[in-house]
């Protein structure tokens, strides 16, 4: 198929200024970029006036880990921002590699009991996903704490060095097969307590293959400093690029935050390090994260343990009861189970029920099993706008594409790359390094060859934006919105 768009302001994601011209996809690809006054084609866009730019790259969703990928297979949050290609894999939690079909890792999100597991190697687990089909392109990175937990189960215990051996292995073949890198989720329990050298030795396959490291920090509120020299001195010390997960400044820990921030560029000669940031004041938390560290351990069904047990219930609520002047406001996003509650705050959830807000806070952890997101208004929002335009920023919705059966959406998963570009607009920024910050520069760093940048020969993954409004929207040489409404089409590829 051949789809010429006529006398487009070229936006070519590379940074070079914009020009009108037209532009010629011949199957997957972009055949040429020019004037062609009498080149016809199986279609014909008329894009005078609209701004022709690469695809967007979101770097760190979760729509493998709440498994939308297969219950929501065409992504339209995404598509309709203009996002063409998705990394997941993060946080230390993959869908692939798995050695025994298993998927206790993504339990902080949601239960693996939705899908069917017919894969283990990173191969197998692109054939499933080309099978089902994807509305935008996926690429994943290899997630430690999957990989660990198979290895070790829930114990907490450091690798002997034959499973370090069979990990490093198992990280080589998963980056053969076309993974990213490595991530790690090291605030999350199975984590917590893993060695800087246990990170080390598992990241030396990583950059022999070029792949990148993405970490959720150890510590986000009053050990961020300690947790960022550690990243950046892994970063330093093995050479690799190296990305701070939701990197934000949590209200209260503002200090904390800009020294962290410091240390980063004040090392940019050393290390090269890079953070993603959406611009929503909003965290998206596990339950089980609100419980008192002492009762965080080994896995949900322990922790379990320690709420319904008469020894300890009685000092869990004592502690909630510490930071219950927080919690009014905590919003259910998502609760196993329970559907209806869905969008009420836990006042209302405790208010309706006779309880104070800890108790209310301790029976919904109880009656979703541990198995609910909170989201969360916790994060200085008057920080965000200087972060985002921040070089080593990178834009991440830090979201899954939920689709139209979710009860309840969180803003960053429908509109974090619409607002960043009008913020952008509004600080009068220049559109070609705007749209270069998030297509050329994340292709860039994770070695997505082809794509990011508007040139013939590449892949034709573009978007047509009129006012920073999503228009049309083209995956592989192929419509996926036209128009602005979703064609139903499954354009993506696994990368």
């Amino acid at each position: 198929m051949t789809i010429l768009i006529k006398s487009g302001n070229i936006i070519d994601g590379a940074g070079r200024p914009k020009f009108r011209a037209d532009l010629l996809i011949k199957d997957d690809k972009i055949a040429a970029i020019g004037i062609f006054p009498n080149k016809t084609a199986d279609l014909t866009i008329d894009a005078l006036g609209l701004n022709v730019v690469p695809g967007f790259i979101d770097v760190n969703t979760d729509s493998d880990h709440y498994l939308t990928l297969f219950t929501n297979p065409l992504q339209e949050d995404f598509l309709l921002q203009g996002v063409t290609t998705i990394i997941g894999g993060q946080c230390g939690s993959s869908l692939a590699p798995l050695f025994y079909g298993s998927l206790k890792s993504i339990r902080t999100w949601t239960t693996g009991e939705k899908i069917n597991i017919d894969w283990n190697t990173i191969n197998e687990f692109k054939g499933t996903l080309r099978k089902l089909g994807l509305g935008v392109n996926f690429g994943t990175l290899i997630g430690h704490s999957t990989i660990r937990r198979d290895l070790a189960g829930d114990d907490i215990r450091d690798l002997t060095d034959s499973e370090i051996s069979v990990f490093q292995h198992t990280i080589e073949s998963a980056l053969k097969e076309g993974a990213l890198g490595l991530s790690t989720g090291l605030s999350y329990i199975h984590s917590r307590f893993v060695s800087y050298s246990e990170i080390k030795k598992l990241l030396k396959p990583v950059i022999r293959r070029g792949g990148v490291y993405a970490t959720h920090l150890r510590d986000e509120k009053k050990d961020l400093i300690k947790s960022v020299k550690e990243t950046a001195f892994v970063a330093e010390e093995i050479g690799i690029p190296t990305i701070i997960s939701h990197f934000r400044p949590i209200a209260g820990f503002e200090e904390q935050f800009r020294e962290a921030l410091s240390i980063i560029e004040n090392n940019l000669h050393k290390q090269n390090v890079f953070f993603d940031i959406n611009p929503f004041g909003m965290s998206i938390m596990p339950i089980y994260t609100f419980l008192p560290p002492w009762t965080q351990q080994e896995s949900l069904e322990k922790m379990l343990e320690y709420i319904t047990g008469k020894n300890h219930r009685l000092e869990i609520l004592k502690e909630l009861s510490l930071i219950e002047n927080n919690l009014e406001n905590l919003v259910i996003g998502e609760a196993e189970n329970h559907p209806s509650l869905a969008g009420k705050t836990l006042g209302e959830f405790s208010e309706s029920r006779g309880l104070d807000l800890a108790e209310g806070l301790l029976m919904l952890m109880e009656i979703t099993n541990l198995r609910a997101q909170l989201f969360y208004n916790n994060i200085n929002s008057d920080l965000l706008p200087e972060l985002l335009f921040h070089p080593q920023a990178l834009i991440a919705s830090n979201s899954a594409s939920l689709g139209s059966q979710a009860a309840l959406k969180p803003e960053r998963s429908t509109g974090t790359f619409k607002k960043f570009l009008k913020l952008a607009a509004e600080k009068n920024l220049p559109m070609e390094e705007t749209i270069r910050k998030i297509t050329s520069v994340p292709a860039k760093i994770f070695k997505i060859k082809k794509r990011g940048v508007l040139s013939e020969g590449n892949f034709a993954d573009l978007a047509l934006l009129k006012e920073n409004e999503t228009v049309h929207v083209i995956i592989n040489g192929k419509l996926s919105v036209q128009e602005g409404k979703i064609t139903n089409q499954k354009n993506g590829i696994p990368l």
